[in-house]
């Protein structure tokens, strides 16, 4: 059964004179599909975490390094810096972590009236600063936009080049999940007098805790 579109490019066809692919031109195409050719990409700075730091800060995320030993004060700190206590909600996917037993840290999705959440992330991007966050019961999407202080771990292996780096690894993990969310600084909008205001469509303050290999 035809359709309009079918029409239309039928016509495209006819007048440039592609009516019908031989195999050797249809074989050349099917090729280029298997074997995409690289986009041209950005250079990037050969030290990843310093593109990476220059890229976040440059609009207004959080930047602080540590290590596994320090992560808990350094998580603490970070608390401190927006004047917030230590109760928060984190994702299930890090509750193997030693947390401390007198901060209040519950496990789960957000239910919009949690102050500050604790999340891993995926993939961190040096070309933009971004991370890439994945949605599964370990790491509820709400987290990501619900809260008003939002806390990223990225561990050092998590950091690539550039974006189109992300997808090869994504699709290593097999079955995708439903939502693939890149994040870059804190939410923010002009709409109102041309006038930046954060925390418009989600958190207003992004920070990144990048942890660094070895001690």
């Amino acid at each position: 059964m035809s359709t309009a579109r079918d029409d239309i490019l039928r016509g495209i066809r006819a007048a440039l004179g592609r009516e019908g692919l031989d195999s050797k031109t249809r074989a050349k195409l099917e090729e280029r599909l298997e074997n995409p050719s690289a986009y041209d990409r950005p250079p990037v700075d050969k030290d990843l975490v310093r593109s990476f730091e220059t890229k976040l800060t440059a609009v207004q995320g959080g930047f602080t390094r540590t290590t596994e030993e320090r992560l808990m004060n350094t998580i603490g700190e970070c608390l401190d810096r927006h004047d917030l206590d230590r109760t928060f909600v984190a994702s299930p996917a890090l509750k193997h972590l030693s947390w401390p037993g007198d901060w209040m840290v519950t496990f789960g999705a957000s239910e919009g009236s949690d102050k500050a959440a604790v999340t891993p992330c995926f993939l961190a991007v040096a070309e933009t600063g971004g991370v890439v966050m994945l949605s599964g019961p370990d790491t509820p999407t709400s987290l990501n936009f619900l809260p008003e202080f939002h806390i990223v771990l990225v561990r050092a292996e998590q950091l690539v080049r550039h974006v189109e780096d992300v997808w090869p690894r994504l699709r290593a993990i097999g079955a995708p999940p439903r939502a693939v969310n890149f994040v870059t600084g804190p939410s923010k909008t002009a709409d109102v007098e041309q006038t930046i205001q954060y925390g418009a469509h989600g958190p207003r303050s992004l920070d990144v805790i990048f942890i660094e290999q070895g001690t």
